[in-house]
């Protein structure tokens, strides 16, 4: 059944390339259909449509009350610059940021008409059916452009902050530019209040020139009802650096994709990752990494815990090009199973079409080390405090990779 995109009212349906946009957005969405069991980049981490078709698109103009958490003083856990989302919107249009960062509304950007030599160049609707949802419900989201060998000297701290009286859909699309030479740390983090019922769909498009280099860390902590779905798209010109994590808590479910096309010599990414989940919770964290040139590198490195009921997913693909020669592609995946109800379901891919290429990859699964523990036991450590502590090293392999201080400590102490 598809959805009925053009009865959802949008703003800017008077501007002509945008209303084509949306359309091809929706058309593409309900020709490929809701992602099922069959669908094979799916077939993990599905859902039914009937348990989102109760949520509205937020169509009304956004108030904050006195108690929501954008009237506090300090919206960041450490010096960082800080920006707000609340229930899908941005709570502001003008922003506290560094000279060389232009920051603008999505909607502001669609209505100079700069954005568009940017927004939907980096991926194909047709391989990401939500991105494609996202694309016909285009609408809010946030432009930043970090100028020419500008350097930010504290991170840029996004948060997304879901209220329990709305039942939510929010689409929000994000335009993220390096300029040659820019470096810049974002962070990017996600709460819902406890019993909130909502539904986001992100789409990241990320674009690094010549040079630049970005440090791009997601926190995913939603409330336990929520389903929380990102493309995070990203285009790496020569020389440039995309370094990012993913933190995913327990929800209903939370993936995130990464789509990385290393375009030029030179390139490299870095896709590390981690998911937590003590109960029922679904998390997934697929990769795609596209070497195109020569002498690109990528490395990912993912650990997870599952326990109770809970599923993790890792489907991760590294792509070599045939003129893709003296490229280097790794990836680790390994997971804790700590009971005989949660699942965890890995499919790591290697697609090499050159033959000057250093490549590996490796999968883990299993319960914690019987020896080990019994190790810390003798030595008068409850079994409870040695199992958290096996955990917490478990976890901590992949959060040290993180080279900022200030997001690495506090992810340990709230992740």
């Amino acid at each position: 059944m598809s959805i009925e995109f053009e009865k959802i009212p949008l703003w800017g349906e008077d501007i002509p390339w945008l209303s084509g946009l949306r359309e091809k957005g929706a058309q593409i969405f309900n020709n490929i259909g809701w992602p099922n069991a069959k669908t094979e980049a799916w077939k993990y981490s599905y859902f039914p449509r009937a348990d989102i078709d109760n949520l509205m698109l937020g169509d009304y103009s956004h108030k904050c009350e006195h108690d929501c958490h954008c009237h506090e003083k300090t919206l960041t856990p450490f010096a960082a610059y800080g920006i707000k989302f609340c229930d899908g919107r941005l709570t502001s249009e003008h922003f506290d940021l560094p000279q060389g960062v232009e920051a603008k509304s999505l909607v502001e950007a669609i209505y100079d008409g700069e954005i568009k030599k940017y927004l939907n160049k980096s991926f194909e609707m047709e391989n990401f059916p939500f991105a494609a949802m996202n694309t016909a419900l285009l609408e809010q989201g946030l432009v930043l452009i970090i100028e020419r060998g500008t350097i930010i000297d504290r991170p840029i701290f996004i948060c997304y902050h879901q209220h329990n009286n709305n039942r939510q859909l929010s689409s929000i699309r994000n335009i993220i530019v390096l300029e040659n030479r820019a470096q810049a740390t974002i962070v990017e983090y996600f709460e819902g209040e406890a019993d909130a019922l909502y539904f986001n769909n992100v789409v990241n498009e990320i674009y690094l020139q010549n040079d630049a280099t970005l440090c791009h860390y997601i926190y995913a902590n939603e409330a336990r009802r929520a389903r929380h779905i990102a493309l995070n798209s990203v285009n790496v010109r020569a020389n440039a650096s995309y370094k990012s994590f993913i933190a995913q808590g327990e929800c209903a479910l939370s993936r995130h994709e990464s789509h990385i096309l290393l375009q030029q010599e030179g390139a490299t990414a870095v896709v590390n990752g981690a998911y937590r989940l003590a109960q029922n919770g679904v998390s997934d964290i697929t990769t795609d990494i596209c070497h195109l040139a020569a002498h690109t590198i990528s490395n990912q490195l993912v650990r997870g815990v599952a326990d109770g009921k809970s599923k993790g997913v890792f489907q991760g693909r590294i792509h070599i090009a045939p003129d893709a020669q003296q490229t280097e592609g790794y990836q680790q995946h390994r997971a804790l199973l700590l009971s005989d109800e949660a699942e965890i379901d890995a499919k790591p891919e290697l697609e090499i079409f050159a033959d000057d290429v250093k490549c590996a990859h490796g999968n883990t699964c299993g319960d914690l080390d019987a020896e080990q523990l019994f190790y810390m036991q003798a030595r008068g450590i409850s079994k409870d405090d040695a199992r958290r502590i096996l955990i917490e090293a478990h976890i901590n392999e992949a959060l040290n990779t993180i080279a900022d201080t200030n997001v690495q400590n506090w992810l340990k102490e709230n992740f």
